[in-house]
């Protein structure tokens, strides 16, 4: 999926709006001093850094597959134990945690109620298990100009709507089918300003995620056609994009 790449490159591509997200994230899923909660699927740390600042670096653990993102969380948060791992193999004892968090993950987990399960199997009886993603299918999410820029040069461009949770009641149904009780759903917002065309078009040739993937693949003229399509959907900048995640929590029995 194209998360094998530095940490500054996420950064750049996906980070300056998972990075807005957090606040908003955390206080759906009811973070609240005093518990402990995982952080799944943390990549570079933008939520883990929201967690330490509520809860405190011994109240926060984080896991993610990709090395480098886990060494960037590790030197990010230094107090915090991060550990090397993915979601549908959680390395803890059952009922480690208050609240356990995947944000922009359960698209990209290979067994989505798996990880999910897992998820709740390390989470406390009558815990918290909370995840959101982007609303890809509602035209919602921040790559929502570059899918239909990528659809108008390339009509077979394969965007990420099709992804588990990328639409309205998807992460609820998941939920559900991975044991959780009392599911509530909710579409998160968050707001990003650009400075100019380009800080928003570059991180695209960074290589990360479906989206990077898809651009690197493109030859020269077709990845400039797809340039300008983008500026075309775009408004003139500086510009702000306020941007939406579904979100789910539900409680372990």
């Amino acid at each position: 999926m194209g998360f094998s790449v530095p940490a500054e490159a996420y950064d750049r591509f996906m980070g300056r709006y998972s990075a807005r997200l957090a606040p908003g994230f955390a206080a759906f899923a009811g973070v609240t001093t005093g518990q402990r909660v995982v952080d799944v699927g943390c990549g570079p740390g933008a939520l883990t850094g929201e967690l330490v600042r509520l809860l405190g670096p011994a109240a926060v653990t984080a896991v993610d597959p990709s090395v480098p993102f886990v060494e960037a969380a590790r030197e990010r948060n230094p107090e915090v134990r991060v550990e090397r791992a993915s979601a549908e193999a959680l390395p803890f004892p059952d009922a480690s945690f208050d609240i356990a968090l995947a944000q922009l993950v359960v698209h990209f987990m290979s067994d989505p109620v798996a990880g999910i399960g897992e998820m709740g199997r390390v989470t406390l009886a009558g815990g918290t298990v909370a995840a959101c993603v982007w609303d890809h299918a509602g035209g919602r999410g921040p790559l929502a100009a570059f899918w239909d820029a990528a659809h108008a040069v390339d009509p077979g461009a394969e965007d990420e709507s099709h992804l588990p949770g990328a639409r309205e009641g998807d992460l609820g149904r998941l939920f559900a089918a991975a044991g959780l009780q009392d599911v509530e759903e909710l579409l998160l917002s968050a707001t990003v300003e650009h400075p100019t065309f380009e800080e928003w078009w570059e991180p695209f040739e960074l290589g990360v995620g479906p989206a990077g993937g898809y651009t690197s693949r493109l030859d020269p003229e077709s990845r400039a056609a797809l340039r300008e399509a983008c500026r075309a959907r775009l408004p003139a900048p500086p510009f702000v994009l306020t941007v939406g995640a579904w979100a789910a929590r539900g409680r372990r029995a």
